[in-house]
C-alpha cells in the first residue's frame, strides 16, 4: 500500500473538544519525523460550569459527539486514534473505561490511547504508588478521576480540582497559580504528581517541577502521546520533553 507523504510512518487522528486549545499545540511539538497529527473537533458549546451537575452536562456533551468527530477523522485513514479529552475515559472507574475504550476500537476498527491508560502506564514505569492530582475539574469528576487510579492500585494522598469555571478557561489558568498548587500538595508521602484535563497547559511547567522536585510530573498530554508513539512501534528517543521521551 502506498505510503503518505508526510505521515509515512503513522497518521494519528486526534479527538479533542472543540473549547480545547492546548492539545493541538502539545502534541505537535511532540511529532517525530514521518509522523502526523490530523485533527478533529468534537463539538462543545462553552458551556458555563458551576457545579456538579453542570460538569455532568459537560462530559454528557462531549460523549453525544464524539463518535461524530471519529468518524471525520476516519476518512483520512489514519492508522492510530488519539483521544484528546481526559474525563470521559476516567468516568466510573477502570473497568468501566476499559469497556467504554474497546467499544471505541471496534467501532472505529483502530487502536486507541487515552490520557488515564497512558497516565497509568507512565506512573507504572516511574515504579510509583503514592500520587497528587491536578485537575481542571469539578469534584464529580474528581471523584471518578481518584478512583480511576485507585483501581490501577495507586493512593491518591492528595488532589486538587480548580474548578474552571468553563470548558476554554481551563486553558487560561497560568504557571504561577499551578506553581502555587503544587508546592501546597507536595510532601514526603507523595512520591509523582499527575496532571489531567487535556486543556490544562502544564507539558513545559512539569519539565520545570520535575527537575525542581525530583519527582516524577506525568503531564496527560506528554504521556498520551508517548503512549500512542509506542503503541505504534514508534520508539524514537530524544530529549527536552522529559524522561518519558528520553529513556522509555
Amino acid at each position: 500500500m502506498p505510503k503518505d507523504a508526510l505521515g509515512w510512518r503513522c497518521k494519528f487522528a486526534v479527538v479533542a473538544p472543540s473549547t480545547n486549545t492546548i492539545v493541538q499545540p502539545d502534541m505537535d511539538s511532540l511529532r517525530v519525523p514521518g509522523v502526523t497529527n490530523h485533527f478533529g473537533r468534537i463539538y462543545v458549546p462553552n458551556m458555563k460550569v458551576a457545579s456538579d451537575e453542570d460538569f455532568v452536562a459537560l462530559v454528557e456533551a462531549i460523549g453525544a459527539t464524539l463518535n461524530d468527530a471519529v468518524d471525520r477523522c476516519l476518512t483520512c485513514e489514519p492508522d492510530y486514534l488519539i483521544m484528546g479529552m481526559s474525563a470521559l475515559m476516567f468516568w466510573d472507574g477502570r473497568a468501566a473505561s476499559e469497556a467504554r475504550m474497546r467499544a471505541l476500537e471496534e467501532r472505529c476498527g483502530l487502536r486507541v490511547s487515552a490520557g488515564s491508560f497512558a497516565c497509568e502506564a507512565a506512573l507504572n514505569l516511574f515504579k510509583v504508588r503514592r500520587i497528587a492530582v491536578i485537575s481542571p475539574y469539578f469534584p464529580v469528576s474528581d471523584r471518578n478521576v481518584t478512583r480511576f487510579f485507585e483501581d490501577c492500585g495507586f493512593e491518591v494522598v492528595r488532589f486538587r480540582g480548580l474548578k474552571c469555571p468553563s470548558p476554554v478557561a481551563i486553558a487560561q489558568v497560568q504557571p504561577d497559580e499551578l506553581r502555587a498548587h503544587v508546592a501546597e500538595m507536595d510532601g514526603d508521602d507523595v512520591d509523582a504528581f499527575v496532571q489531567v484535563g487535556t486543556n490544562l497547559s502544564m507539558v513545559s511547567l512539569c519539565l520545570d517541577l520535575e527537575r525542581e522536585y525530583g519527582k516524577p510530573f506525568v503531564a496527560i498530554n506528554s504521556a498520551t502521546y508517548w503512549h500512542a508513539l509506542r503503541a505504534m512501534g514508534i520508539e524514537d528517543r530524544f530529549g527536552g520533553w522529559g524522561p518519558l521521551f528520553e529513556t522509555h
